[in-house]
């Protein structure tokens, strides 16, 4: 991507907050049975170039604080800040066993607590537990939210959360370091917005979803279509930061076994956004010039060629709607899906608002439109392609069995028709045999040859031509030659 033809992705990044300060998105109440909600926190800062640095003293407000627009105006006006490079941060989980997200990629933020007055304060209570960074105050700007969406498991029909997304923008040149949880975070990450708006960064993240087609369907089920279904396919941004910082107290980091174990492939694994993170950041960068994060996107999809291939013309009809409603039509009242990983997925329930940066003409989340029924459609291509590998199997088997059968009986009407042939061959040549030269007639296969290869009196033939018509019959294994003797063989 060229942004030598954009305004100014600082200039379009200010526009951009602007909006979604002034534009909130509504909140989502809990679903029945569902009482549990929690938040995150997307972090902007400016990294200032070398060539143009920020003043030593920093921007100070007078108090009251200004309102957020004009403290928006106030700090993107400055020339550090319009020459800079804007950046967001990520954080990559530590390993833990029975956690859904372990060492994934996510941004700080966590579930929410009895304590917690607002969604917001979980934000911002979560980032100061996890990563050490204070959101509170004149040197970070609260921005406004994302659309909240209700995040389920097994395919949508267990609600397990609401999840609030909220934005901050960190106005001071000067960053404090952070202090990471050990127990929750293995690293921090900043990545450019130039980066993540990039097509030469997208590629997929594999993950294993054949327990979610078999959780009702016991072991057996779950064994059957384990190496049938084959992985599922997400759409994924790989990260290259600009700046990093790792918790050295992790064993992720380094161990101190006297005898390291063979490093795990999660540990190996390139930085990937996906799933529920990258569909709350793809929503954020589609506003975006050239507003085209979400075309870049995929489709989830199955790595089986031939499941691929149902689920395709399942969805056709889905993805042509879902991107003609994505790209102007109104919003229906219907709850629409969002990115998904390999436990979960994220359902939004919005009204129409005001108007809307981009190519995305809904109050909708740009992915959570673009998904909108496809994960219905795909669950049950996967069920038809399960059904017809079945029946394609035991078409199969059938036909194994049945080929079988015939090729045995066909070998016997072989051997039966051949030697027929030669019994009835030797019964005639020794009836000429013996009327003609006075032997004993009749279809006895231990008469003794009269060997004369000089004379050729029609079906008399001398012991080798008759061992060779044994070779060319296939009956050598059922008669031999003894001299001028033929004996059969018992």
């Amino acid at each position: 991507m060229s942004f030598s033809s954009t305004p100014s992705i600082t200039t379009s990044l200010h526009d951009t907050l602007l909006h979604i300060s002034q534009n909130p998105y509504p909140y989502i109440p809990n679903p029945p049975n569902c009482p549990r909600r929690a938040s995150v926190a997307l972090i902007l800062r400016i990294r200032p170039s070398r060539h143009d640095l920020p003043p030593s003293a920093p921007q100070v407000f007078p108090y009251p604080e200004p309102p957020t627009d004009q403290r928006l105006a106030n700090f993107f006006e400055q020339s550090w800040v319009k020459n800079g490079d804007p950046e967001l941060l990520f954080i990559k989980r530590a390993a833990r066993e029975g956690d859904r997200w372990t060492s994934h990629v996510a941004l700080p933020g966590g579930k929410r607590d009895p304590t917690d007055a607002t969604d917001k304060d979980v934000a911002v209570r979560e980032t100061s537990e996890e990563i050490g960074l204070d959101l509170r105050g004149e040197r970070c700007v609260y921005v406004g939210n994302l659309p909240e969406r209700v995040v389920s498991t097994s395919w949508g029909s267990v609600p397990i959360m609401v999840l609030c997304p909220f934005i901050f923008v960190w106005i001071c040149p000067a960053f404090p370091p952070l202090q990471l949880q050990p127990a929750e975070i293995a690293s921090t990450h900043w990545v450019p917005l130039r980066v993540l708006l990039s097509p030469s960064v997208r590629t997929y993240e594999y993950v294993n979803v054949s327990d979610r087609f078999a959780k009702q369907g016991g072991v057996v089920l779950k064994s059957l279509l384990k190496p049938t279904i084959g992985k599922m396919r997400f759409s994924a941004i790989r990260l290259r930061p600009s700046e990093s910082l790792y918790c050295s107290s992790t064993k992720e980091y380094f161990s101190d076994d006297p005898q390291p174990k063979k490093r795990s492939a999660q540990s190996d694994r390139p930085l990937l956004l996906w799933g529920l993170t990258l569909g709350m950041v793809a929503d954020f960068l589609d506003q975006l010039p050239p507003h085209d994060s979400v075309e870049l996107w995929e489709y989830p999809t199955l790595t089986s060629p031939d499941l691929r291939i149902i689920i395709n013309l399942l969805t056709r009809n889905i993805k042509k709607r879902n991107t003609e409603r994505l790209r102007g039509s109104a919003h229906d009242g219907t709850g629409n899906q969002t990115a998904m990983d390999g436990e979960t997925t994220a359902v939004t329930m919005l009204e129409s608002g005001g108007p809307i940066i981009g190519k995305n003409k809904t109050k909708e989340h740009a992915v959570g439109v673009m998904l909108d029924g496809y994960y219905d459609a795909m669950k049950k291509g996967v069920w038809i392609g399960a059904g017809l590998r079945l029946m394609s199997t035991l078409a199969l088997i059938w036909w194994i069995i049945k080929w079988y059968r015939f090729r045995s009986n066909k070998e016997e009407e072989v051997l039966y028709s051949k030697c027929s042939y030669f019994e009835s061959f030797c019964s005639t040549f020794f009836y000429i045999r013996g009327n003609l030269f006075g032997g004993k007639g009749g279809g006895v296969y231990e008469e003794r040859l009269h060997v004369q290869p000089t004379l050729n009196f029609g079906p008399v033939k001398s012991a080798a031509i008759i061992k060779k018509d044994l070779g060319r019959l296939g009956l050598d294994t059922l008669f031999t030659m003894h001299g001028d003797r033929m004996m059969r063989v018992d």
